[in-house]
């Protein structure tokens, strides 16, 4: 005689169709010396100052943080002349972005974001209860006139990533402003600009005058990339006042913790190191640009600190195969509708260089495709 399984405690309804977040991979084969080039890192590695503040935080790990990070949010304010009561910081900018999206989509909203967007903003949207409308790009950059089309009653919250991950395209702020214009004033446009240190572009902005003057709009940063403290998980968001309340209700009580909140402060006031960082990057970019190019690739024009490079249909799997095997780890595309692309971080120069080499042998040899 059969019995029936016993009731065990189940997710809500929609939660098991969330696609897990999958970070770049780092495995070589053994022996192979590691070039993590899959998550868009600082091959410069975070500023000495920021190193030592976090080796002096270590004699203080018994204490509790400051829950508001006062000091964090007070160095922000000093770069970039903001008001700190309008800084949220949070555990990366992922951690933002999810505290966006709880508090502001429900059941039966919308939040729209673009076709090649980063992989988050569908997550924190079907976790909080609504439902992702995505907007096509057009070559592969965000297209206002795709995402304003599907604007409805419904639309609570857009998403734009500027510059965006993985494409490395970007909108100008002419661009932006003719967005936030065709909104609703009770619609939220978040400006996700965890790369905008790297932008060289004159037509370009993060979207702070606008964060700083809108009543619905945010900006949200990462100390993950240009500064680079990936690992210690902090970023912040400068908010119209009514929003930074709705974050701070809910977001963690201590949700940047002590070594980050103190490595934070140090490495915004660090700006010759942030200046080499960029500086390596213009350099490198454009080598690889080049180089990758002259092999027939098609390289999209990034200005990001990571480059997206087409392959012919069917040879993008194998390439990242060919790489891996030289202990050049890259990311794949195709969870963002890219089969055909990978993205390559800007590296070191010595991972920079073994990339065109390792690609132009790849190129001269079909079997491997």
């Amino acid at each position: 005689m059969s019995t029936a399984p016993a009731p065990r405690p189940t997710p809500r309804a929609g939660l098991l169709a969330i696609e897990a977040y999958v970070p770049g991979k780092s495995a070589v084969p053994p022996g192979v010396k590691l070039h993590k080039l899959s998550s868009n890192e600082n091959p410069l590695g975070p500023s000495p100052r920021a190193m030592a503040a976090f080796a002096e935080a270590a004699k203080k790990l018994e204490v509790y943080p400051d829950g508001a990070a006062t000091r964090l949010r007070e160095a922000i304010g000093r770069r970039y002349g903001i008001d700190p009561a309008r800084i949220v910081c949070g555990c990366g900018s992922d951690d933002l972005l999810s505290l966006l999206a709880y508090s502001y989509i429900g059941p039966g909203d919308e939040a729209i974001h673009s076709e090649h967007g980063f992989l988050i903003y569908d997550i924190a949207i079907r976790a909080a209860g609504g439902t992702p409308v995505v907007a096509p790009e057009r070559g592969l950059t965000t297209d206002v006139d795709a995402v304003l089309a599907r604007v409805t009653e419904r639309t609570r919250v857009v998403f734009l990533a500027n510059p965006n991950n993985p494409t490395g395209t970007y909108l100008p702020f002419s661009e932006v402003k003719r967005l936030h214009a065709g909104l609703r004033p009770d619609t939220l446009l978040v400006l996700d600009a965890a790369y905008a240190e790297y932008v060289r572009n004159n037509d370009y902005s993060s979207g702070l005058e606008l964060a700083a003057e809108a009543g619905n709009v945010v900006m949200t940063r990462t100390f993950s990339k240009i500064h680079g403290l990936a690992a210690l998980r902090v970023g912040w968001a400068y908010a119209p006042a009514p929003v930074c309340d709705a974050m701070n209700r809910i977001r963690g009580a201590f949700n940047v913790n002590l070594p980050a909140i103190e490595a934070g402060i140090a490495a915004m006031e660090d700006r010759a190191h942030e200046d080499a960082a960029v500086a390596h990057n213009a350099r490198w970019a454009a080598w690889l640009t080049e180089a990758l190019g002259a092999l027939g690739l098609d390289v999209v024009p990034s200005v990001g600190n990571f480059l997206l490079v087409g392959f012919p249909q069917g040879r993008a799997a194998a390439a990242d195969r060919f790489l891996a095997e030289r202990g050049l780890v890259v990311r794949a595309v195709t969870s963002y509708g890219l089969p055909d692309h990978l993205r390559i971080t800007v590296g070191t120069e010595e991972a920079n260089r073994l990339v065109a080499a390792a690609l132009r042998d790849f190129v001269a040899t079909p079997a491997h495709g």
